[in-house]
């Protein structure tokens, strides 16, 4: 994989985490407001928050992975 490929990849992924941040956000919040405001149980409210904190740890791992891709790329580049 040459560096034009690598940083293609970088963009896509970080669009990708993008993406599920506002993503993950919006159904998080959606979903507890109308789960609350239709009188639904507490415990699907909680179920809503474990997918969120899931999505949420998704997300870090993958950040995570881009900043080690990019001070790789960095530290490349340097050479």
């Amino acid at each position: 994989m040459n560096r034009a490929q690598t940083e293609q990849a970088y963009a896509r992924k970080s669009r990708i985490v993008g993406l599920a941040i506002a993503a993950t956000v919006v159904v998080w919040y959606l979903g507890t407001t109308l789960v609350a405001g239709m009188g639904g149980q507490a415990r699907f409210v909680f179920l809503i928050d474990l997918a969120a904190l899931a999505a949420f740890v998704w997300i870090f791992v993958n950040i995570w992975r881009l900043l080690q891709l990019r001070r790789a790329l960095n530290s490349e580049e340097l050479r």
